[in-house]
């Protein structure tokens, strides 16, 4: 992946076009996890793609791109998040992820543990949810996370092990 983002540096449209098809699951999850509606969903993919391809040639490491870009993802979010204070139902997502991820398709069986994930992120805090995401669903390190978020690396763990209680509880009632 290192080759496609240098060649992107470099102004090649193609390599950075494969950069986003390769990531673009990761980017979906992520602002399914962080926004409700759909239509934000969408919005803020092509942003994040648009300050991606924009601002590329700021990227110091290659080897970092997909965390550079799920952090303007993030960013992105935020940002759209304040803006509309959106409360609509979280089950949209859900729904947006199945649409999006397999369902009908031949990874029944992925799309449906995918689903059940999110329908657990729903016990969490808001604020949780994305840690969660990020944490589990995509891999990334407390440290990682917490560069991301700008938070410290004790509260994003914090996060996960409360949350992780949260879920122990919830999945017991059931």
């Amino acid at each position: 992946m290192e080759h496609l983002v240098k060649a992107a540096k470099k102004g090649d449209a193609d390599a950075f076009i494969k950069l986003i098809e390769i990531n673009q699951d990761t980017l979906k999850r992520i602002a399914v996890a962080w926004l409700r509606d759909e239509n934000d969903i969408a919005d803020v993919i092509q942003d994040t793609i648009l300050d991606a391809y924009e601002h590329i040639g700021q990227l110091k490491k290659a080897e970092y791109f997909k965390t550079w870009m799920v952090r303007i993802l993030i960013n992105n979010c935020t940002k759209l998040y304040r803006i509309n204070k959106t409360h609509s139902k979280f089950e949209s997502s859900a729904d947006v992820y199945a649409e999006d991820f397999g369902v009908g398709s031949d990874n029944v069986d992925l799309a449906r543990r995918e689903l059940e994930f999110y329908d657990l992120l729903k016990a969490l805090p808001e604020d949780s949810r994305v840690i969660f995401q990020l944490y589990f669903g995509e891999q990334f390190t407390t440290a990682e996370i917490a560069d991301m978020l700008h938070l410290k690396e004790n509260t994003v763990k914090s996060k996960i092990r409360r949350g992780k209680i949260q879920l122990r509880e919830r999945l017991g009632e059931e």
